[in-house]
This record gives C-alpha cells, sequence and structure tokens, in this order.
C-alpha cells in the first residue's frame, strides 16, 4: 500500500475517532463544524486519490463551512 494513502488513512481515522469523542460537551457550532471537517477530509481524500495535502484542504474547507452552518 501507497505510504501518503496509508498516511491519509490513519489521519481520517483518528480525525473520526477525536471527533467522536470530543463532542458530548461541544456546541451545535461545535459539533457542524467537525463534521463538516470530517466530511471534508473524507471528500479530499477522495477527490484527490488519497493525498495528504487533499485530505487536510478538504478538513479545512469542510470545517469552515460546517462553521458557517452552524450560524
Amino acid at each position: 500500500m501507497n505510504s501518503t494513502r496509508l498516511f491519509s488513512i490513519g489521519t481520517l481515522t483518528l480525525i473520526v475517532a477525536i471527533g467522536g469523542l470530543g463532542c458530548s460537551g461541544m456546541s451545535q457550532r461545535g459539533v457542524d463544524t467537525a463534521a463538516g471537517a470530517g466530511i471534508g477530509a473524507v471528500g479530499g481524500a477522495v477527490l484527490t486519490g488519497g493525498s495528504a495535502v487533499g485530505t487536510v484542504g478538504g478538513a479545512v474547507v469542510g470545517g469552515v463551512v460546517g462553521n458557517q452552518i452552524g450560524k
């Protein structure tokens, strides 16, 4: 397996794990931001073929969109 792809899968797993554990005391806007970041990370990884830059970029864009939806 390609090391970049393996890194992306590990990063996605970590984001999902942290997001799932940290949502209990968060506001709705925070939950929306975290969900957007997770969805964006998956989308970025899929669209760029698993590159780390695409995964992180997707997480950033998704987080911003989720934050704005939570307003």
